[in-house]
């Protein structure tokens, strides 16, 4: 409903956890196998096929997490000709997978282009802040904690699915609860449909609470008909996680700067400063 493209509360210290997880998740994507399809279509069989196997080698897959077995018959990335005509082949897998490492490999996958930009988008506007306050390493382990929960909290939701989970959504949902718990008073620079793309600066706690209920709906089924191809439990895991592990810092969290200029139609106190 809304679209976060800034936050009003600067860092005192480079993110370079944060940018190196933007990056890292940009050029798996693009060497991901199949994914130059989804610029320009479907793509081929053959693409389709390969990229079939590729995510069942490295995505998390709910059964498998619960499990802990993989199929005896996978896609192999070939094409074959069956009863009714061309599809991709099965067989046993060339490859001894792991579930749990399953789980790491699947936060830098992406099936397309719009997931890929949403999630670095978020990750881009509330990482820094986060890393800010935990410190490079503790933040780069926290970030994988959150996406740990998220995919076997869907898991257990979902203990007999076979779809491959993917994406880096569970740890920056992570993320976002963290940063709800951190620094709720925050401002953040919007964009609101409305005819138009009105922008409008919100306090954090409005649009990461926004964000939340939003998934907390959707993922109980009352949302879209196509909510099913997205995990939304995975991220109010994730969410949850993230506020969690946040609590304890929040006593020694410096608030954001207060917010200048027009805010919900009044004019901001101002700051004096000594």
């Amino acid at each position: 409903m809304v679209i976060p493209v800034h936050d009003v509360n600067p860092a005192r210290r480079t993110a370079w956890v944060t940018y190196a997880l933007l990056a890292a998740n940009i050029v798996v994507f693009l060497l991901t196998p199949g994914m130059a399809g989804s610029v320009v279509g479907e793509g081929s069989l053959a693409q389709l096929c390969h990229l079939q196997a590729f995510l069942d080698q490295y995505a998390a897959v709910p059964r498998e997490l619960i499990h802990h077995q993989v199929p005896r018959l996978v896609p192999t990335g070939d094409i074959g000709t069956g009863p009714r005509g061309a599809g991709c082949v099965v067989g046993p897998p060339p490859y001894d997978k792991s579930p749990e490492l399953s789980v790491l490999t699947a936060m830098f996958l992406h099936g397309g282009w719009l997931h890929l930009l949403g999630n670095m988008l978020f990750l881009w506007i509330f990482g820094n802040n986060i890393e800010d306050r935990m410190g490079h390493l503790r933040f780069l382990l926290f970030y994988v904690a959150c996406g740990y929960a998220a995919s076997y909290g869907f898991a257990v939701l979902n203990n007999a699915s076979a779809a491959p989970l993917i994406g880096a959504s569970g740890a920056i949902a992570g993320v976002l609860g963290a940063y709800l718990v951190l620094y709720p008073r925050a401002r953040v620079w919007v964009l609101v449909p409305f005819l138009v793309f009105l922008p409008l600066r919100l306090p954090a706690w409005t649009v990461l609470g926004l964000w939340f209920v939003l998934q907390a709906v959707y993922s109980s089924g009352g949302g879209l008909s196509d909510a099913g191809t997205v995990a939304y439990a995975a991220h109010v895991v994730g969410f949850l996680a993230g506020m969690l592990i946040a609590w304890p810092l929040r006593p020694g969290t410096p608030p954001p700067p207060e917010p200048r200029g027009i805010v919900f139609g009044r004019r901001a106190r101002p700051r004096h400063t000594w």
